[in-house]
């Protein structure tokens, strides 16, 4: 073992023991400081960590990453933390009573699986499940699991006020005259566009040079993906390759899609195509910069999504078109009525409004109370095969059917 790793392990485990010694393992009280463990501490991560670190009675307590520097860098948020380089050690803490997961999309069923089976409650970054093999897996896990725990999806928008508003416009309660708002809806438009100065590639991370084998468990970071042999570039642009990533399908279209999903109740697509390309950034990237995807959903609703990373005019919108009015999602959320139907229909405005910390709050609440999560595992799995069957689409270059009987792509 080279010589700086091992000193690494050396005082993070003189961290973790003292930290063990530190925590005696106690029931949760409605009072006690929630101690949480993070895996995977990298920007993501990071972030996420912050919110939980500025809900009440909330404690950081351990970190875990394949790479050195992320943990070194996360002492900065707590630096009396325990810190791990293989998550399961970190699990084996019983002090810890949660788990932020904010790997690579490919790990997150080991991880989620292995949480669940340490008795932890889980925060799940999107998107859910990589493949419709690690969804199932997934949900075995869960459901062996029965309830004990809480499980929040990362789609923070289901606890946005935005969410609110459209429930309550989807339920018709602000009618003037009595009227349903939206009616039959036959159509849901969504786009999701931006972009970035020449030279400065959407996604893309400097290469540093302690990014070697020694600071980096390249076998740890790979799971269950084709074997490579390690690749720095493959490690920390992890979202350039089709082994970890599903593209912005997986890093944006899941966001568009679950808000709906839990709104509108929506089932998995019937079927999907995705057409699209590296147009832009010829950066051997392989998963494209420019696409759009159709979905067709069994409530006979087409859902339709396109994006690109060259140009932002179009933003990111979502149009949900109803046969009596236009529900409109931005930076705010509108309705409008479609006057051949309501001619006596008014606009209406969104304004519920929520903080930036609710979806993190919501789970220390569910923990704390028992109360249910905004973002559940079912809306969690549903999203994560319709991205899927996006990007199989897309990468078989053909359209993807969902067999609901026999739970399988075909």
């Amino acid at each position: 073992m080279n010589s700086s790793r091992r000193n690494f392990l050396g005082r993070v485990a003189g961290i973790a023991a003292s930290g063990l010694a530190a925590h005696p393992t106690t029931a949760l009280g409605a009072n006690e400081r929630i101690r949480v463990g993070v895996i995977g501490i990298g920007a993501r991560g990071s972030e996420i960590a912050r919110q939980a670190q500025s809900c009440p009675g909330v404690e950081l307590a351990a970190f875990a990453d394949v790479y050195t520097r992320r943990l070194e860098e996360a002492k900065k948020l707590a630096p009396d933390a325990a810190s791990y380089m293989d998550h399961r050690r970190l699990l084996d803490d019983k002090s810890i009573d949660a788990v932020l997961i904010a790997t690579p999309q490919h790990l997150h069923c080991e991880h989620f699986t292995n949480a669940l089976a340490a008795g932890k409650h889980i925060y799940q970054e999107k998107t859910m499940a990589f493949t419709v093999d690690h969804a199932k897996r997934m949900r075995a896990a869960f459901k062996r699991d029965a309830g004990k725990h809480v499980v929040q999806i990362g789609h923070q928008h289901c606890s946005s006020g935005q969410m609110t508003d459209a429930v309550e416009f989807l339920k018709g309660g602000r009618g003037s005259d009595g009227g349903e708002l939206v009616g039959r809806i036959t159509a849901i438009h969504a786009h999701m566009y931006r972009n970035t100065p020449h030279g400065k590639p959407q996604w893309s991370r400097p290469v540093y040079p302690d990014m070697t084998p020694e600071n980096i468990l390249w076998k740890s970071f790979q799971g269950e993906a084709e074997t490579h042999d390690f690749d720095a570039n493959r490690y920390i642009n992890w979202r350039f390759f089709w082994d970890y990533s599903g593209g912005n399908v997986y890093e944006n279209m899941c966001h568009q899609v679950s808000f709906w999903y839990k709104a509108l109740d929506l089932r998995i697509p019937s079927k999907v195509v995705m057409n699209g390309g590296v147009y832009l950034w010829k950066d051997g990237r392989e998963v494209p910069d420019t696409m759009n995807v159709t979905m067709e959903q069994p409530e006979e609703i087409l859902f339709s999504w396109d994006s690109g990373f060259g140009n932002a005019q179009l933003g990111v919108t979502e149009d949900v078109l109803g046969a009596d009015g236009t529900i409109s999602k931005g930076a705010q959320i509108r309705y409008a009525p479609q006057k051949v139907n309501r001619p006596q229909g008014v606009e209406l405005q969104g304004r519920t409004t929520t903080s930036p910390l609710a979806h993190m709050q919501n789970f220390f609440d569910a923990i704390r109370t028992g109360q249910p999560v905004n973002c559940p595992f079912e809306v969690g799995f549903r999203t994560s095969i319709a991205c899927r069957m996006a990007v199989e689409s897309y990468r078989q270059d053909r359209a993807i059917r969902w067999d609901p009987a026999k739970e399988e792509m075909v």
